[in-house]
């Protein structure tokens, strides 16, 4: 059988066992390229990471520039249907990730975290007054164990 290629048998498995043939330019491109791309993958992984990281932890933030940055991070994470290159739909595609489920797992977090601290309770405690009195002070307890001591 020659299956459209006009050899015999013979002839097809002698080719199986040839040697690929490349140029040093050709077999050299896989490579080059792919070095090429690895520094702006860090670097897209390097603003998913730090969005992220404004968005955990500054979900509680008091301050003013601590509010700013998780709303930043929110609001760009929360964008859907972007069409600018550094939008959190395309960093997640570029890097393998489906931002869907990136976004839902960060919302769910989120609302974990806001749930817990609803759930705590805050203890204020009335400030210590301070004796002025000089020397060691007893307790009327010890004091009292003492002078029974002492009767003996």
């Amino acid at each position: 059988m020659t299956y459209g290629t006009g050899l015999n048998p013979r002839e097809t498995s002698a080719y199986l066992f040839q040697p690929d043939t490349l140029i040093p330019a050709q077999y050299l491109w896989t490579f080059r390229r792919k070095t090429q791309l690895e520094p702006e993958k860090w670097l897209i992984l390097a603003v998913l990471e730090d969005a992220i990281e404004c968005f955990q932890k500054y979900l509680f933030a008091r301050n003013t520039k601590g509010k700013n940055l998780f709303r930043n991070a929110e609001e760009w994470i929360l964008e859907e249907n972007s069409d600018w290159v550094m939008s959190f739909d395309n960093i997640c595609e570029v890097l393998e990730f489906d931002p869907e489920y990136v976004r839902d797992g960060l919302v769910r977090w989120k609302e974990r975290k806001l749930a817990e601290r609803h759930k705590s309770k805050i203890y204020r405690l009335t400030p210590r007054v301070k004796n002025n009195k000089p020397g060691l002070e007893i307790s009327r307890t010890t004091e009292e164990r003492l002078q029974k001591a002492a009767s003996r």
